[in-house]
Protein backbone atom coordinates (compact mmCIF):
# COMPACT_ATOMS: atom_id res chain seq x y z
CA UNK A 1 0.00 0.00 0.00
CA UNK A 2 1.58 3.46 -0.97
CA UNK A 3 1.90 5.83 1.74
CA UNK A 4 -0.53 9.00 1.98
CA UNK A 5 2.63 11.34 1.37
CA UNK A 6 4.49 11.61 -1.76
CA UNK A 7 7.59 10.24 -1.85
CA UNK A 8 10.90 12.37 -3.53
CA UNK A 9 13.32 10.13 -5.94
CA UNK A 10 16.81 11.18 -7.25
CA UNK A 11 17.56 9.65 -10.20
CA UNK A 12 21.35 9.36 -11.36
CA UNK A 13 21.25 7.80 -14.53
CA UNK A 14 23.93 8.65 -17.67
CA UNK A 15 21.31 7.41 -20.58
CA UNK A 16 18.70 8.67 -21.75
CA UNK A 17 16.90 5.18 -22.49
CA UNK A 18 17.57 3.72 -19.05
CA UNK A 19 15.73 7.04 -18.14
CA UNK A 20 12.96 6.80 -20.19
CA UNK A 21 12.34 3.01 -18.61
CA UNK A 22 12.52 4.10 -15.03
CA UNK A 23 10.26 7.05 -15.46
CA UNK A 24 7.87 4.55 -17.72
CA UNK A 25 7.91 2.27 -15.10
CA UNK A 26 7.14 4.53 -12.15
CA UNK A 27 3.72 6.65 -14.38
CA UNK A 28 0.89 4.58 -13.03
CA UNK A 29 1.93 5.93 -9.36
CA UNK A 30 3.45 9.51 -11.07
CA UNK A 31 0.85 11.19 -8.04
CA UNK A 32 2.82 9.38 -4.59
CA UNK A 33 6.20 8.65 -6.51
CA UNK A 34 8.18 11.51 -7.82
CA UNK A 35 11.26 12.05 -9.91
CA UNK A 36 12.24 15.42 -8.52
CA UNK A 37 15.93 15.47 -10.70
CA UNK A 38 17.90 13.32 -12.64
CA UNK A 39 21.19 13.81 -12.70
CA UNK A 40 23.79 11.98 -14.78
CA UNK A 41 27.32 12.55 -12.97
CA UNK A 42 28.08 11.19 -9.34
CA UNK A 43 29.68 14.35 -8.02
CA UNK A 44 26.74 16.35 -9.57
CA UNK A 45 24.37 14.29 -7.31
CA UNK A 46 26.55 14.83 -4.15
CA UNK A 47 26.13 18.88 -4.48
CA UNK A 48 22.50 18.31 -4.78
CA UNK A 49 21.88 16.44 -1.82
CA UNK A 50 24.35 18.27 0.34
CA UNK A 51 22.51 22.09 -1.20
CA UNK A 52 19.00 20.49 -0.62
CA UNK A 53 18.78 18.41 3.01
CA UNK A 54 16.02 16.50 3.13
CA UNK A 55 14.53 16.86 -0.30
CA UNK A 56 14.92 13.49 -1.58
CA UNK A 57 13.57 9.94 -0.10
CA UNK A 58 15.29 7.70 -1.72
CA UNK A 59 18.46 7.46 -4.37
CA UNK A 60 17.80 5.14 -7.09
CA UNK A 61 20.81 5.21 -9.12
CA UNK A 62 22.86 3.09 -11.73
CA UNK A 63 25.86 1.02 -10.80
CA UNK A 64 28.17 2.28 -13.71
CA UNK A 65 27.71 6.24 -14.60
CA UNK A 66 29.86 8.40 -15.90
CA UNK A 67 32.47 10.50 -13.88
CA UNK A 68 35.02 9.44 -11.06
CA UNK A 69 32.48 8.86 -8.88
CA UNK A 70 30.15 5.62 -9.39
CA UNK A 71 29.33 2.58 -7.71
CA UNK A 72 29.84 1.22 -4.08
CA UNK A 73 32.50 4.23 -3.75
CA UNK A 74 28.83 6.78 -4.80
CA UNK A 75 26.61 4.80 -2.04
CA UNK A 76 29.13 5.44 0.51
CA UNK A 77 29.51 9.03 -0.43
CA UNK A 78 25.72 9.19 -0.59
CA UNK A 79 25.11 7.85 3.19
CA UNK A 80 28.16 10.64 4.84
CA UNK A 81 25.46 13.15 2.94
CA UNK A 82 22.57 11.64 4.66
CA UNK A 83 22.47 8.51 6.73
CA UNK A 84 18.81 8.01 6.60
CA UNK A 85 18.72 7.67 2.26
CA UNK A 86 17.44 4.89 0.99
CA UNK A 87 19.67 3.53 -2.11
CA UNK A 88 18.64 1.48 -4.95
CA UNK A 89 21.01 0.10 -7.19
CA UNK A 90 19.83 -0.84 -10.73
CA UNK A 91 22.63 -2.18 -12.87
CA UNK A 92 23.00 -4.12 -16.44
CA UNK A 93 26.56 -5.56 -14.98
CA UNK A 94 24.59 -8.75 -14.56
CA UNK A 95 21.44 -10.58 -15.22
CA UNK A 96 21.44 -13.41 -12.84
CA UNK A 97 19.98 -11.95 -9.87
CA UNK A 98 21.92 -14.72 -7.37
CA UNK A 99 25.12 -12.87 -7.93
CA UNK A 100 26.05 -12.91 -3.85
CA UNK A 101 29.21 -11.73 -3.75
CA UNK A 102 27.99 -8.43 -5.67
CA UNK A 103 24.90 -7.94 -3.65
CA UNK A 104 26.58 -8.29 -0.15
CA UNK A 105 29.45 -5.61 -1.35
CA UNK A 106 26.29 -2.95 -2.30
CA UNK A 107 24.66 -3.71 1.15
CA UNK A 108 28.07 -3.28 2.82
CA UNK A 109 28.51 -0.09 1.36
CA UNK A 110 25.18 0.65 1.95
CA UNK A 111 22.80 -0.04 -0.39
CA UNK A 112 18.86 -0.59 0.52
CA UNK A 113 18.01 -2.74 -2.66
CA UNK A 114 19.29 -4.14 -5.66
CA UNK A 115 18.02 -5.43 -9.36
CA UNK A 116 18.98 -6.00 -12.34
CA UNK A 117 17.77 -4.09 -15.57
CA UNK A 118 16.80 -7.11 -16.79
CA UNK A 119 15.02 -9.54 -17.49
CA UNK A 120 11.71 -7.68 -18.19
CA UNK A 121 10.02 -6.13 -20.76
CA UNK A 122 13.48 -4.22 -22.14
CA UNK A 123 12.06 -2.11 -24.13
CA UNK A 124 9.51 -0.11 -21.37
CA UNK A 125 10.48 -1.43 -18.15
CA UNK A 126 12.98 -1.45 -15.22
CA UNK A 127 13.59 -5.00 -13.85
CA UNK A 128 9.92 -6.18 -13.01
CA UNK A 129 7.77 -3.30 -12.53
CA UNK A 130 5.71 -4.12 -9.33
CA UNK A 131 9.15 -5.33 -7.45
CA UNK A 132 10.72 -2.11 -8.39
CA UNK A 133 7.42 -0.11 -7.05
CA UNK A 134 7.49 -1.72 -3.51
CA UNK A 135 11.47 -1.63 -3.31
CA UNK A 136 10.87 1.82 -3.49
CA UNK A 137 7.91 1.93 -0.52
CA UNK A 138 9.56 -0.05 0.96
CA UNK A 139 12.88 1.74 0.82
CA UNK A 140 10.83 5.62 1.82
CA UNK A 141 9.32 3.36 4.84
CA UNK A 142 12.48 2.72 6.00
CA UNK A 143 13.60 5.85 6.15
CA UNK A 144 10.68 7.03 7.92
CA UNK A 145 11.51 4.84 10.87
CA UNK A 146 14.95 5.71 10.34
CA UNK A 147 14.45 9.27 10.97
CA UNK A 148 11.96 7.95 13.70
CA UNK A 149 15.03 6.57 15.48
CA UNK A 150 17.69 9.11 15.18
CA UNK A 151 15.12 11.27 16.77
CA UNK A 152 14.46 8.98 20.27
CA UNK A 153 18.12 8.69 20.00
CA UNK A 154 18.39 12.51 20.07
CA UNK A 155 16.02 12.63 22.79
CA UNK A 156 17.45 10.31 24.80
CA UNK A 157 20.58 12.26 24.33
CA UNK A 158 18.68 15.36 25.65
CA UNK A 159 17.50 13.56 28.52
CA UNK A 160 21.17 12.16 29.61
CA UNK A 161 22.91 15.80 29.39
CA UNK A 162 19.87 17.25 31.21
CA UNK A 163 20.14 14.46 34.18
CA UNK A 164 24.40 15.09 34.14
CA UNK A 165 23.60 19.12 34.70
CA UNK A 166 21.23 18.73 37.35
CA UNK A 167 23.66 16.28 39.25
CA UNK A 168 26.97 17.60 37.62
CA UNK A 169 29.93 17.81 40.66
CA UNK A 170 30.36 20.84 41.49
CA UNK A 171 33.40 22.42 42.99
CA UNK A 172 37.33 24.20 42.48
CA UNK A 173 39.58 22.19 45.13
CA UNK A 174 42.21 19.69 44.43
CA UNK A 175 40.21 17.12 45.94
CA UNK A 176 37.22 17.24 43.70
CA UNK A 177 38.85 18.02 40.54
CA UNK A 178 40.60 14.16 40.88
CA UNK A 179 37.40 12.76 41.97
CA UNK A 180 35.92 14.27 38.25
CA UNK A 181 38.94 12.71 36.90
CA UNK A 182 38.17 9.32 38.47
CA UNK A 183 34.42 9.28 36.96
CA UNK A 184 35.52 9.53 34.06
CA UNK A 185 37.85 6.48 34.02
CA UNK A 186 35.63 4.55 35.71
CA UNK A 187 32.60 5.67 32.98
CA UNK A 188 35.24 4.35 30.35
CA UNK A 189 35.14 0.52 31.41
CA UNK A 190 32.48 -1.52 33.27
CA UNK A 191 34.11 -2.56 36.33
CA UNK A 192 32.27 -2.93 39.98
CA UNK A 193 32.49 0.45 41.77
CA UNK A 194 32.61 0.92 45.64
CA UNK A 195 32.26 4.75 46.93
CA UNK A 196 32.97 5.45 50.55
CA UNK A 197 32.69 8.46 52.46
CA UNK A 198 30.75 10.28 55.29
CA UNK A 199 26.91 10.61 55.37
CA UNK A 200 25.92 13.96 53.09
CA UNK A 201 29.13 13.91 50.53
CA UNK A 202 27.20 12.92 47.01
CA UNK A 203 27.95 9.17 46.81
CA UNK A 204 24.91 8.48 45.18
CA UNK A 205 25.84 11.84 42.98
CA UNK A 206 28.99 10.25 41.87
CA UNK A 207 26.71 6.80 40.79
CA UNK A 208 24.60 8.73 38.61
CA UNK A 209 27.46 10.41 36.90
CA UNK A 210 29.30 7.57 36.36
CA UNK A 211 26.13 5.44 34.68
CA UNK A 212 24.81 8.63 32.70
CA UNK A 213 28.67 8.69 31.40
CA UNK A 214 29.22 5.31 30.30
CA UNK A 215 28.07 3.32 27.56
CA UNK A 216 25.00 2.44 29.67
CA UNK A 217 23.54 5.62 29.67
CA UNK A 218 20.93 5.05 27.49
CA UNK A 219 19.97 1.83 29.95
CA UNK A 220 18.25 2.07 33.25
CA UNK A 221 19.96 3.51 36.59
CA UNK A 222 18.26 1.39 39.34
CA UNK A 223 19.31 2.81 43.04
CA UNK A 224 18.20 0.59 45.74
CA UNK A 225 18.97 1.73 49.76
CA UNK A 226 20.12 -1.31 51.17
CA UNK A 227 19.00 -0.16 54.70
CA UNK A 228 15.60 0.64 54.04
CA UNK A 229 14.01 -2.44 53.23
CA UNK A 230 13.22 -4.93 55.76
CA UNK A 231 15.82 -8.27 56.04
CA UNK A 232 12.80 -10.34 55.05
CA UNK A 233 12.14 -8.62 52.00
CA UNK A 234 15.68 -8.25 50.77
CA UNK A 235 15.42 -11.06 48.32
CA UNK A 236 12.39 -10.18 46.60
CA UNK A 237 12.99 -6.55 46.20
CA UNK A 238 16.39 -8.08 44.77
CA UNK A 239 15.72 -10.94 42.38
CA UNK A 240 12.03 -10.76 42.42
CA UNK A 241 9.70 -13.68 42.23
CA UNK A 242 6.89 -15.39 40.28
CA UNK A 243 3.19 -15.77 40.83
CA UNK A 244 1.92 -18.17 43.59
CA UNK A 245 5.45 -18.81 44.79
CA UNK A 246 4.45 -17.97 48.04
CA UNK A 247 1.22 -16.76 49.91
CA UNK A 248 0.25 -13.20 49.15
CA UNK A 249 2.22 -13.26 45.65
CA UNK A 250 -0.58 -12.68 43.18
CA UNK A 251 1.45 -11.84 40.69
CA UNK A 252 4.69 -11.65 38.91
CA UNK A 253 7.15 -9.29 40.36
CA UNK A 254 10.39 -8.34 38.26
CA UNK A 255 13.79 -7.56 40.99
CA UNK A 256 15.47 -5.05 40.40
CA UNK A 257 18.56 -6.63 38.89
CA UNK A 258 15.54 -7.62 36.11
CA UNK A 259 15.20 -4.01 35.69
CA UNK A 260 18.96 -3.13 35.87
CA UNK A 261 19.76 -5.60 32.94
CA UNK A 262 22.07 -3.50 30.47
CA UNK A 263 21.84 -0.95 32.75
CA UNK A 264 23.41 -0.10 36.25
CA UNK A 265 22.28 -0.82 40.10
CA UNK A 266 23.43 1.64 43.14
CA UNK A 267 23.72 -0.41 46.23
CA UNK A 268 23.58 2.28 48.46
CA UNK A 269 24.67 1.55 52.03
CA UNK A 270 25.80 -1.45 50.51
CA UNK A 271 26.88 -2.25 54.20
CA UNK A 272 23.30 -2.64 55.52
CA UNK A 273 22.76 -5.50 53.76
CA UNK A 274 21.84 -8.82 55.76
CA UNK A 275 24.42 -11.59 55.89
CA UNK A 276 21.95 -14.27 53.96
CA UNK A 277 21.54 -11.28 51.30
CA UNK A 278 25.12 -11.04 51.13
CA UNK A 279 25.74 -14.50 50.08
CA UNK A 280 23.25 -14.26 47.12
CA UNK A 281 24.26 -10.94 45.76
CA UNK A 282 28.01 -12.69 45.91
CA UNK A 283 26.25 -15.48 43.70
CA UNK A 284 25.10 -13.11 41.15
CA UNK A 285 28.18 -10.95 40.64
CA UNK A 286 30.04 -14.13 40.30
CA UNK A 287 27.72 -15.95 38.09
CA UNK A 288 26.14 -13.35 36.40
CA UNK A 289 22.67 -14.89 37.11
CA UNK A 290 19.93 -14.45 39.76
CA UNK A 291 17.52 -16.87 41.47
CA UNK A 292 14.06 -15.73 41.26
CA UNK A 293 11.87 -17.68 43.93
CA UNK A 294 9.74 -19.50 42.62
CA UNK A 295 11.37 -20.18 39.39
CA UNK A 296 13.66 -23.09 38.88
CA UNK A 297 15.51 -22.27 36.62
CA UNK A 298 17.91 -19.11 36.27
CA UNK A 299 17.96 -15.92 34.75
CA UNK A 300 21.24 -14.67 33.13
CA UNK A 301 21.66 -10.65 33.48
CA UNK A 302 24.01 -8.01 32.48
CA UNK A 303 24.23 -5.48 35.26
CA UNK A 304 26.85 -3.36 36.41
CA UNK A 305 27.52 -3.09 40.04
CA UNK A 306 28.08 0.43 41.30
CA UNK A 307 27.67 0.06 45.56
CA UNK A 308 28.40 2.92 47.77
CA UNK A 309 28.65 2.86 52.27
CA UNK A 310 29.27 5.68 54.72
CA UNK A 311 31.27 2.41 57.15
CA UNK A 312 34.86 1.19 57.18
CA UNK A 313 33.86 -2.26 55.48
CA UNK A 314 37.29 -3.25 56.42
CA UNK A 315 36.98 -2.76 59.72
CA UNK A 316 33.25 -4.42 58.98
CA UNK A 317 34.86 -7.35 58.16
CA UNK A 318 37.00 -7.93 60.81
CA UNK A 319 33.81 -7.67 63.26
CA UNK A 320 32.15 -10.70 60.45
CA UNK A 321 29.33 -8.54 60.15
CA UNK A 322 30.23 -8.05 56.35
CA UNK A 323 31.75 -11.11 54.46
CA UNK A 324 35.35 -10.62 52.80
CA UNK A 325 34.72 -12.53 49.53
CA UNK A 326 32.15 -9.64 48.87
CA UNK A 327 34.21 -6.70 49.91
CA UNK A 328 37.03 -7.86 47.30
CA UNK A 329 33.75 -8.47 44.97
CA UNK A 330 32.46 -4.70 45.37
CA UNK A 331 36.30 -3.29 45.88
CA UNK A 332 37.73 -3.52 42.33
CA UNK A 333 37.63 0.13 42.04
CA UNK A 334 37.28 2.32 44.87
CA UNK A 335 36.23 6.05 45.22
CA UNK A 336 36.80 7.91 48.23
CA UNK A 337 34.26 11.26 48.51
CA UNK A 338 35.89 13.71 50.93
CA UNK A 339 34.07 15.18 53.72
CA UNK A 340 32.99 18.81 52.58
CA UNK A 341 35.44 20.07 55.84
CA UNK A 342 38.59 18.74 53.77
CA UNK A 343 37.11 20.84 50.32
CA UNK A 344 37.33 24.26 51.91
CA UNK A 345 37.53 25.69 48.57
CA UNK A 346 34.67 23.88 47.41
CA UNK A 347 32.10 25.26 50.07
CA UNK A 348 31.51 29.14 48.81
CA UNK A 349 31.14 27.77 45.28
CA UNK A 350 28.46 25.42 46.85
CA UNK A 351 27.07 28.18 48.70
CA UNK A 352 26.95 30.12 45.56
CA UNK A 353 25.14 28.16 43.54
CA UNK A 354 22.12 26.55 45.54
CA UNK A 355 21.54 30.15 46.80
CA UNK A 356 21.35 31.08 42.94
CA UNK A 357 19.52 27.46 42.56
CA UNK A 358 17.42 27.37 45.35
CA UNK A 359 16.37 31.35 44.66
CA UNK A 360 15.03 30.87 41.73
CA UNK A 361 13.17 27.55 42.34
CA UNK A 362 11.12 29.91 44.92
CA UNK A 363 10.84 32.44 42.70
CA UNK A 364 12.73 35.28 45.29
CA UNK A 365 15.66 37.39 44.22
CA UNK A 366 19.57 36.28 45.46
CA UNK A 367 20.29 37.35 48.60
CA UNK A 368 23.79 39.22 48.93
CA UNK A 369 26.03 38.02 51.45
CA UNK A 370 28.82 39.70 53.00
CA UNK A 371 32.67 38.68 53.25
CA UNK A 372 32.32 37.91 57.45
CA UNK A 373 29.08 36.18 56.91
CA UNK A 374 30.83 34.73 54.09
CA UNK A 375 33.70 33.91 56.26
CA UNK A 376 31.43 31.67 58.78
CA UNK A 377 29.80 29.69 56.50
CA UNK A 378 33.36 28.54 55.17
CA UNK A 379 34.83 27.65 58.53
CA UNK A 380 31.95 25.94 59.86
CA UNK A 381 32.66 22.28 60.07
CA UNK A 382 29.94 20.79 58.32
CA UNK A 383 29.03 17.44 59.93
CA UNK A 384 26.27 16.90 57.61
CA UNK A 385 28.47 17.83 54.57
CA UNK A 386 26.58 18.84 51.31
CA UNK A 387 23.39 17.95 52.38
CA UNK A 388 23.74 19.72 55.63
CA UNK A 389 24.96 22.80 53.26
CA UNK A 390 21.97 22.71 50.72
CA UNK A 391 19.36 23.03 54.15
CA UNK A 392 21.54 25.87 55.65
CA UNK A 393 20.35 27.56 52.38
CA UNK A 394 16.94 26.56 52.42
CA UNK A 395 16.53 27.62 56.20
CA UNK A 396 17.96 30.91 54.92
CA UNK A 397 15.96 31.88 52.22
CA UNK A 398 12.97 31.15 54.46
CA UNK A 399 14.54 34.12 56.27
CA UNK A 400 13.37 36.60 53.30
CA UNK A 401 16.30 38.35 54.30
CA UNK A 402 17.96 40.36 51.14
CA UNK A 403 21.44 41.08 52.87
CA UNK A 404 22.59 38.28 54.48
CA UNK A 405 24.54 39.06 58.03
CA UNK A 406 26.38 37.42 60.36
CA UNK A 407 23.11 36.81 62.11
CA UNK A 408 21.07 35.22 59.82
CA UNK A 409 24.45 33.26 58.79
CA UNK A 410 24.34 32.10 62.44
CA UNK A 411 20.85 31.67 63.25
CA UNK A 412 20.59 29.56 60.18
CA UNK A 413 23.96 27.58 61.20
CA UNK A 414 21.65 26.74 64.55
CA UNK A 415 23.85 29.29 66.88
CA UNK A 416 20.11 31.08 67.69
CA UNK A 417 20.58 33.66 70.09
CA UNK A 418 24.80 33.75 70.27
CA UNK A 419 26.75 36.56 68.56
CA UNK A 420 30.03 36.16 66.92
CA UNK A 421 31.61 35.14 63.73
CA UNK A 422 33.89 33.19 61.50
CA UNK A 423 35.90 30.92 63.94
CA UNK A 424 34.09 31.03 67.54
CA UNK A 425 33.35 28.93 70.29
CA UNK A 426 29.50 28.61 68.69
CA UNK A 427 31.05 27.47 65.75
CA UNK A 428 32.96 24.32 67.30
CA UNK A 429 31.13 20.84 67.08
CA UNK A 430 32.28 17.34 67.90
CA UNK A 431 29.61 14.72 65.67
CA UNK A 432 28.55 11.88 67.14
CA UNK A 433 29.88 11.07 70.74
CA UNK A 434 29.40 7.58 69.42
CA UNK A 435 32.30 7.95 67.03
CA UNK A 436 34.57 10.01 69.20
CA UNK A 437 37.63 11.48 67.09
CA UNK A 438 41.36 10.82 68.61
CA UNK A 439 42.73 14.03 70.14
CA UNK A 440 45.51 14.48 67.52
CA UNK A 441 42.80 14.40 64.50
CA UNK A 442 40.60 16.77 66.24
CA UNK A 443 43.70 19.25 67.04
CA UNK A 444 44.67 19.02 63.25
CA UNK A 445 41.35 19.85 62.12
CA UNK A 446 41.27 22.82 64.69
CA UNK A 447 44.45 24.33 63.73
CA UNK A 448 43.13 23.86 60.11
CA UNK A 449 39.91 26.09 60.59
CA UNK A 450 41.90 28.12 62.67
CA UNK A 451 44.64 28.98 59.98
CA UNK A 452 41.84 29.16 56.83
CA UNK A 453 40.09 31.56 59.14
CA UNK A 454 43.13 34.07 59.55
CA UNK A 455 44.20 33.47 56.47
CA UNK A 456 41.19 34.80 54.66
CA UNK A 457 41.59 37.91 57.03
CA UNK A 458 44.53 38.65 56.44
CA UNK A 459 46.34 40.68 53.39
CA UNK A 460 49.01 38.43 53.13
CA UNK A 461 50.99 35.15 54.21
CA UNK A 462 53.70 37.24 55.95
CA UNK A 463 50.60 39.19 58.10
CA UNK A 464 48.83 35.67 58.55
CA UNK A 465 51.96 34.50 59.91
CA UNK A 466 52.15 37.74 62.32
CA UNK A 467 48.71 37.58 63.68
CA UNK A 468 49.68 33.84 64.37
CA UNK A 469 53.08 34.63 66.44
CA UNK A 470 54.69 32.89 64.21
CA UNK A 471 57.88 32.72 62.04
CA UNK A 472 57.62 32.84 58.29
CA UNK A 473 59.64 29.34 58.09
CA UNK A 474 56.85 27.65 60.75
CA UNK A 475 53.40 28.92 59.51
CA UNK A 476 55.17 27.64 56.13
CA UNK A 477 55.94 24.41 57.43
CA UNK A 478 52.63 24.35 59.19
CA UNK A 479 50.74 24.96 55.76
CA UNK A 480 52.37 22.13 54.81
CA UNK A 481 51.61 19.78 57.16
CA UNK A 482 47.77 21.31 56.94
CA UNK A 483 47.74 20.48 53.00
CA UNK A 484 46.60 23.92 52.70
CA UNK A 485 48.20 26.01 49.55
Amino acid sequence: MLPETQINLLLIEDEDFDVRRVKNTLKPFGDRIVIRDVVSNGLVALDLLKSHPGAYDVVVMDFQIAGSVMGEDLIRKIKKVDASLQIIVITKMTVNITDYDFAERLMVAGAYWYCTKYPGDIENYIYQPTDFILSIVNAYQKKQLELESQLSKKKLERNVEEILSQRRIIGISSATTNLRRQIEKCAASDMTVLISGSSGTGKEIVAYNIHYSSQRKHENFVPINCGSIPGELIESELFGYEKGAFTGANAKKAGLFEMAHRGTLFLDEVGELPLNAQVKLLRVIQDGEIEKIGRTTKIKVDVRIIAATNKNLEEEVKAKRFREDLFYRLNVVPIYVPPLRDRIDDIPVLFDHYLTDFSSDMGKPKPTIGKNAMNIIVTHSWPGNVRELKNVVHRILFSGESVLTNHVVLNALGYAGKKGEGFSAASIEFGDPETISPWKQMEREMRERYFVYVRRHSSSDAEAAKKLGLAPSNYHRMCKELGLK
